[in-house]
């Protein structure tokens, strides 16, 4: 028997093409821009939304029976608050110089369009399981968007990948910068991020012409 029904596995593999929460939906857009300059940052993110928009979803889910109505957008403030804390502890104990720097994103989280839209749409109208797999799947939707944006800025911004140069030394000259390449610093600032969003939106058109809104 297979672990997961086609309605299951959909739950999990949509949000990662047809129906992903940055390029289609255009969700949670404000991240992908401020903190996509280095992938190190972009990844530690993915694995933050991955872990609080899991657990919360299922959290929501248990307890979307005896949430009062009137409430309930508190009662979600007040889980994934408790979820983005634990977040940040853990990278203030294991990885603070990157605390540092997402600090105030990690923070956002919680207004983060994406987990409140899930908690609200999904969670609250279904069983624990399916919102597990709802969370996760919109959370690797949202991760692979910020990987590859990351991957790109960092790499054509500042030559180097997770802080690690691969195309050479731009003071020495090594590598490719000793055939006259150049950093591009316009890939570092935030606008460039909606640059190679909009190309992964363009490709994603380009090979799924239903994703094509018509005027």
């Amino acid at each position: 028997m297979a672990l997961l029904s086609k309605k299951d596995a959909n739950l999990i593999l949509d949000p990662l093409a047809d129906n992903n929460p940055i390029t289609i939906q255009v969700l949670g857009i404000c991240s992908a821009l401020a903190i996509t300059a280095e992938l190190k940052a972009s990844v530690v993110m993915a694995i933050s939304v991955l872990f609080v928009l899991g657990v919360g979803n299922v959290v929501i889910s248990l307890l979307r029976n005896i949430i009062p109505s009137k409430i309930r957008i508190i009662v979600q403030l007040i889980v994934v608050a408790t979820l983005v804390i634990v977040v940040d502890q853990v990278l203030k104990a294991f990885a603070y110089e990157l605390s540092k720097t997402l600090a105030v994103f990690v923070g956002l989280i919680i207004t983060n369009c994406i987990i409140m839209g899930r908690f609200e749409a999904f969670a609250l109208g279904n069983g624990p399981w399916k919102s597990f797999l709802d969370g996760i799947g919109n959370a690797l939707g949202y991760g692979v968007i910020l990987i590859i944006v990351g991957f790109f800025r960092e790499l054509l911004g500042s030559g180097t990948l997770f802080g690690i140069p691969v195309l050479g030394d731009p003071i020495a000259k090594t590598g490719l910068y000793a055939t006259g390449y150049e950093n591009n610093g316009f890939m570092i600032i935030p606008p460039a991020a909606l640059i190679v969003v909009g190309i992964i939106i363009w490709v994603q058109r380009s090979r799924n012409k239903a994703l094509i809104e018509e005027a």
